[in-house]
């Protein structure tokens, strides 16, 4: 072993090989420590790897840490310490790294996932994805099947670390196929507002706006929450799950179209 060492060592002074602050390198965990472990990566020097640096979300814990002894990966070279001669190792910098490539991938495809909740508080809903933490609007929820949430990534920005989910973009994706621009279709009303009324069809939340009422000023206390109502899609927004739809001239489109 101490001969293959020594030869790896000389393979990587003839090409002039030099460590760097960001680089990923491959190394074996050989000591377990108070608070980190030592890490051979083939150099004079020893890498270190603190035990804080071994997890993105740092709430979880590893239940024994001597099950990495021997273990060998790739690790994020985070600095050299100057000190103690030993390049300071992370794992969750790594992990942080690829998280986010595949939150992107995740991203461009618009996949829709299903998440446990990890907290509510005022604002909205808090779950994690990849190990990064993630937000859903209180705006952007629609629908909570127990302790698990559907949603779809609605933005991201990586040098924030922001991660803002929707579960309205979601439910809309899923039940696209029941949507059409310029169907009607028939909605039960689930709250009134002095802009309009929402409508739940299909369990999609769907604005009746006061400008796209027929006769508002004589249908005005027609509206109550629990009635059922034929509307017709206007509008759809993949994006942020909205849908907004008319009742004005339905009769003329009825006609026009028998049902």
């Amino acid at each position: 072993m101490i001969k293959r060492k020594n030869k790896f060592a000389e393979i990587l002074k003839q090409y002039n090989y030099q460590l760097h602050s960001g680089d990923i390198v491959a190394g074996t965990i050989t000591h377990n420590e108070t608070i980190g472990f030592l890490v051979d990566i083939g150099t004079e020097k020893v890498g270190y790897l603190p035990k804080d640096e071994l997890i993105i979300n740092c709430k979880n814990t590893i239940a024994n840490h001597l099950l990495f002894i021997n273990t060998t990966r790739d690790f994020f070279l985070v600095t050299e310490n100057i000190n103690t001669q030993q390049f300071i190792l992370s794992i969750k910098r790594l992990d942080y790294i690829r998280a986010w490539k595949r939150i992107k991938q995740v991203y461009i495809e618009d996949i829709v996932f299903n998440l446990p909740i990890h907290r509510i508080n005022k604002g909205g809903i808090i779950t994690y994805l990849e190990g990064i933490q993630g937000f859903i609007p209180k705006s952007h929820i629609s629908c909570i099947n127990k302790n698990n949430i559907t949603y779809k990534i609605l933005t991201i920005n990586e040098n924030k670390n922001q991660l803002i989910l929707s579960n309205k973009s979601a439910q809309l994706k899923i039940s696209l196929h029941k949507f059409k621009i310029g169907e009607l279709l028939y909605g039960t009303i689930k709250m009134l507002k002095s802009y309009g009324l929402f409508i739940n069809i299909y369990g999609i939340k769907a604005l009746l706006h006061v400008s796209e009422m027929e006769n508002i000023n004589n249908n005005t206390q027609m509206f109550v929450i629990g009635k059922l109502i034929k509307v017709k899609i206007i509008h759809l927004n993949k994006k942020h799950g909205q849908v907004s739809v008319s009742t004005r001239k339905l009769k003329d489109i009825a006609n026009r179209h028998p049902q």
